[in-house]
């Protein structure tokens, strides 16, 4: 396959828009047709490092996001230390910084001139650890072991690999790696403590880049999303990157959860089915939801807001909810006008919930400070949101 052709309802990540220009080989097929690529998605530090010996020596705050210019450091508090930081936001940092200067750049007829600022990966003396750029890998047709060992310049235990879809229909969109999910996962590694040796449950997790990760951190990770294919994609990129979990005895599980339905499939004849032990571990031992770039299609929010609550009155423990958001603007016919119409019923979902009163738990919902430092290299865009929901039993 030479070149990849996108149909009008097409829809493609912008992660991906940020590879750079090369040729690009698939892996293979997947059982519908579509072509797969495989993605190395390196840490800004060593990975390795901190399973072995934890966070205290470990210092995120001087990576800056893609948004940084060089020299500008981000603030945050040290990893693991449970808090974000408060105040001073490296994204509106950079902005200021970008609108000063554009101030000042007119031409000589007097239109602003906009110089673009110099990309931070660009400074050939970067005071922080080099990092590459999201890409997939370019790969021969003749190699038939994806899994084999890594070029000699890549470090197998920074690199996260993921096999992934480059653009699918709308209703394929969990095949992709998303933005949402690396702005979770930078989360999950500035929380180490909450996640530590924690039960963990995704819903719609995709292709499981968020589980794989909160797997190099908590104890057990149910994998959930739906469909055979793209759970079997799950499969196939965690055992890419059990080098991530080995050492740590971590176990995710794959497993199908389907929002639109009240029970969960018990059916062993069904791939990616739960076992009544899965489900009593599940329900007993969870304390951390997660959720990343799911809140695309309003009926879709209001099944996922559901299972939410229906699965939070099962859980025996308190537990808390993060969810991660992109904000997107679109030009609708009907409007005339921008409109953040999937955001914005999102937010009415999030009040909803919030104002629910059962007599049972309560939920409490709170913005999160996206000041925590960028461990994976991807645009960290001020529509980038994180949620997060406390609930609580009522006494």
């Amino acid at each position: 396959m030479d070149e990849v052709t996108f149909t009008s309802d097409t829809v493609l990540s912008d992660v991906h828009l940020c590879t750079p220009n090369q040729r690009h080989l698939m892996v293979r097929l997947n059982s519908v047709g579509q072509p797969v690529f495989l993605s190395q998605f390196k840490f800004a530090w060593n990975q390795d490092s901190q399973i072995d010996s934890g966070t205290e020596d470990v210092d995120h705050r001087n990576v800056p996001t893609e948004e940084t210019p060089a020299g500008t450091s981000s603030t945050g508090s040290p990893p693991g230390s449970g808090h974000s930081s408060v105040g001073f936001s490296s994204k509106a940092s950079a902005d200021t910084i970008g609108q000063d200067r554009a101030g000042a750049q007119l031409d000589e007829d007097g239109d602003l001139d906009v110089v673009r600022r110099p990309r931070a990966a660009s400074d050939p003396n970067p005071p922080w650890p080099p990092r590459d750029k999201v890409h997939p890998m370019i790969l021969t047709q003749e190699e038939e072991d994806v899994l084999g060992d890594e070029a000699p310049d890549c470090s197998f235990h920074d690199t996260i690999r993921i096999e992934h879809t480059m653009a699918t229909p709308l209703e394929d969109v969990g095949k992709q790696v998303w933005r949402g999910a690396l702005f979770l996962a930078d989360y999950i590694l500035f929380q180490w403590d909450l996640f530590q040796g924690r039960t963990v449950l995704e819903l719609g997790a995709g292709t499981g880049f968020a589980s794989i990760v909160a797997a190099s951190v908590a104890q057990t990770v149910y994998c959930t999303d739906v469909g055979e294919d793209l759970l079997a994609m799950c499969q196939r990129n965690i055992a890419l990157n059990s080098h991530l979990t080995a050492s740590r005895g971590s176990v995710i599980k794959v497993r199908e959860l389907d929002w639109l339905k009240d029970d969960l499939c018990t059916d062993p004849k069904v791939p990616f089915s739960w076992s009544e032990e899965d489900i009593s571990d599940l329900y007993s031992h969870t304390t951390i939801l997660l959720a990343a770039e799911v809140f695309y299609d309003d009926d879709l929010t209001d099944a996922l807001f559901k299972t939410l609550f229906r699965l939070t009155h099962k859980l025996k423990n308190s537990c808390t909810a993060i969810l991660s958001v992109e904000k997107r603007l679109n030009f609708t016919l009907s409007h005339l006008d921008i409109t953040c119409q999937a955001y914005d019923h999102f937010r009415a979902s999030l009040h909803q919930l919030e104002k629910l009163q059962d007599g049972q738990v309560r939920f409490v919902v709170e913005p999160v400070e996206a000041s925590f430092p960028q461990n994976l290299m991807y645009e960290r865009i001020q529509q980038l949101e994180l949620w997060r929901i406390f609930v609580e039993p009522v006494t």
